[in-house]
């Protein structure tokens, strides 16, 4: 979500009634000074828990957005979830800024998208990072590996979920769609993380997940393109479905091309740029331009912001750029792995709960499928070379922030009843949660080394 030009006062006209200007700024300033304080300080001490543990430290990211957000302290919660933040903090904000509980509510509801911006920038700065320390080579070298990894993982939980959903739980047919949808994605920002950690990521099973998880999210949309339309009850025509596929086509094979052809043209410009701060400045245009071309075509600004990557992986200043973004990838990126817990709500984990049951069976079954359905990707390619399935179909696994996008576009659509909706979350968390614990265990004896991975020194 882009970052708003207009300040809380514009957003929200009905709070001048009661508080003025410098009110309404120190209460702004107060809550993304305290959003940040909130989210590194929780963050950076559940990651160290989590090294001493010998877990990822993305996993304690995640956590520390559980227990900060609506499952927890309520310290952040996304508006979405219509959950209200701690009175005692809304008092403390309210007395400092001498403004009442209500508005400061109101005005970290219409200030939350900024931080929600910030996020994003994280997400497309670990892609663009994951695409610019992938070598291409090695990627062709995985392609058809990749795609039958990425068609196998889309086509099994997203058959096997609609049908489990529509002829076992009587689910009508359109949310049994589009819940089978919301299991084809993989995340590629908890994959390649993971694998960073791990030091597996130039690995052939790393490269062989990271193309077929770029894959994924093609194909994941193109599905969600039909869900949508089926759901808006338009017609079903093949027309738009053939043009979103033939944009995909281009914007793949466009990357690709440019991957080899356009490294010297920046690397010339970037010699004639004298100004501090080049590097960035210059990397982040072109993930800038990649992230607008991709999302232009109705595909995901995160596939450009990894192609961006990709394009510049050929660039003689590959390893000025690394050191320059990956600052920006410890910050931002802890943010937006932070917010994906603050959103999960576990209060739907409570079995005495009668109304809890029925989405808690069905979250079960789709959490298997969830499981299942990746992870023999792992054996559904050829390969002469001796490969760690396992560790394949496991980085295929987690769902994260694509099936949350997957779930709030259901719930905004209305098509998710409530047993649905807590079903699609827990097989979102439980994917999520599961997927980084099991990939440690999986790769326990099988280090990619220390010089393999570019990703590892990320303080995530």
């Amino acid at each position: 979500m882009p970052l708003s030009p207009m300040p809380a006062l514009a957003m929200a006209p009905s709070l001048l009634l009661e508080v003025g200007n410098h009110q309404i700024e120190v209460v702004e300033t107060l809550i993304g000074v305290g959003e940040f304080l909130v989210i590194f300080v929780a963050a950076r001490l559940l990651a160290e828990l989590m090294v001493r543990i010998q877990l990822p430290t993305i996993l304690g990211e995640l956590v520390a957005g559980v227990l900060i957000g609506v499952s927890g302290l309520h310290l952040i919660v996304p508006p979405e979830t219509q959950a209200q933040l701690s009175a005692w903090l809304l008092s403390l904000v309210g007395s400092l800024a001498e403004v009442s509980p209500d508005t400061v509510q109101e005005i970290y509801t219409e200030t939350f998208p900024n931080l929600t911006a910030l996020s994003e920038i994280g997400l497309f700065a670990l892609l663009f990072l994951t695409g610019l320390e992938s070598e291409l080579d090695e990627l062709v070298a995985v392609g058809m590996q990749a795609t039958t990894v990425a068609v196998t993982g889309v086509v099994l939980p997203f058959a096997l979920g609609t049908a489990g959903l529509y002829y076992l739980f009587d689910v009508p047919l359109i949310p049994a769609i589009f819940a089978g949808a919301a299991m084809t994605a993989t995340s590629i920002g908890i994959t390649a993380s993971v694998f960073g950690e791990l030091k597996f990521l130039k690995t052939r099973e790393g490269q062989t997940v990271i193309g077929a998880a770029v894959l994924d999210d093609i194909l994941g949309i193109v599905i969600l393109a039909v869900v949508v339309s089926l759901a808006g009850g338009g017609a079903f025509t093949f027309g738009p479905l053939l043009k979103l596929v033939a944009a995909a086509g281009v914007f793949v094979a466009a990357a690709l091309f440019l991957s080899r052809t356009a490294a010297p043209g920046f690397d010339w410009l970037l010699d004639r740029l004298k100004a501090p701060g080049e590097v960035v400045v210059a990397s982040f245009v072109v993930l800038s331009l990649c992230c607008f071309a991709a999302q232009a075509i109705g595909l995901e600004a995160a596939l450009g912001a990894f192609a961006a990557g990709l394009i510049l992986s050929g660039s003689k200043h590959t390893h000025d750029i690394d050191a320059a973004v990956k600052p920006l990838v410890a910050l931002f990126a802890t943010i937006f792995f932070v917010l994906i817990g603050t959103g999960m709500d576990l209060g739907v984990l409570n079995p005495l709960n009668p109304d809890n049951r029925e989405g808690l069976i069905m979250a079960a079954f789709l959490l298997v499928v969830a499981i299942a359905g990746k992870v023999v990707t792992g054996w559904s390619y050829i390969s002469k070379e001796k490969t760690n399935r396992l560790v394949v179909g496991l980085g295929m696994m987690p769902r994260g922030e694509v099936g949350l996008i997957f779930l709030g576009l259901g719930t905004q659509a209305g098509l998710l009843t409530k047993p649905l909706e807590a079903a699609i979350l827990l097989m979102v968390i439980g994917t999520t949660f599961l997927a980084p614990i099991l990939l440690r265990v999986a790769l326990r004896d099988n280090s990619g080394g220390p010089d393999l991975d570019p990703l590892a020194e990320i303080p995530t």
